[in-house]
């Protein structure tokens, strides 16, 4: 009976250490909110070096250099698919056509079973790729040509504009 009595006194006393730790811990946490209610403002001054806003600037360019290269480090752009046909003749007439017509612009025949495709240009910007898709559409009306999405041949100059 004894140990009963004095399990019994152990456990009330547990219970009130308890109790009162809770009682004291929330007070403690009402005193806080009351403290944080009536903070004063602060100002903070940040000095920073301007040289870290160039840093920034060289570091988005590079970021945005490094967004059209693929993994294998070549640059993502655009050309202009002539023609997409299954019988080679017609496609080696179709690039020296393109050739003649327009030196300035490379011109590549790409075979992908069954079909020979012929495109042209190397183009950063798809904007700049549908303007001389225009003037092609205007040469062969009865054609079905494509600003299409392609691994290109360009070096990137130190000053350019990479924004679309």
């Amino acid at each position: 009976m004894a140990d009963i009595n004095f399990n019994f006194v152990k456990i009330w006393s547990m219970r009130s250490v308890l109790f009162l730790g809770l009682m004291f811990y929330s007070l403690g946490a009402i005193s806080q909110k009351e403290v944080t209610r009536d903070t004063v403002q602060t100002m903070v001054i940040v000095n920073k070096d301007p040289r870290l806003d160039v840093l920034a600037a060289k570091q988005a360019e590079i970021n945005k250099r490094a967004a059209r290269l693929t993994s294998s480090g070549r640059v993502k752009g655009y050309r202009i698919q002539v023609i997409n046909t299954s019988n080679r003749d017609e496609a080696n007439q179709v690039k020296a056509e393109m050739l003649r017509r327009f030196p300035e612009e490379k011109s590549y025949m790409l075979y992908q079973a069954p079909n020979f495709r012929v495109r042209l240009g190397n183009f950063l910007k798809q904007k700049d790729a549908d303007m001389l898709k225009k003037l092609i559409s205007n040469l062969y009306p009865q054609r079905f040509i494509y600003v299409v999405p392609d691994v290109i041949e360009y070096t990137f100059k130190e000053d350019e504009d990479l924004d679309e």
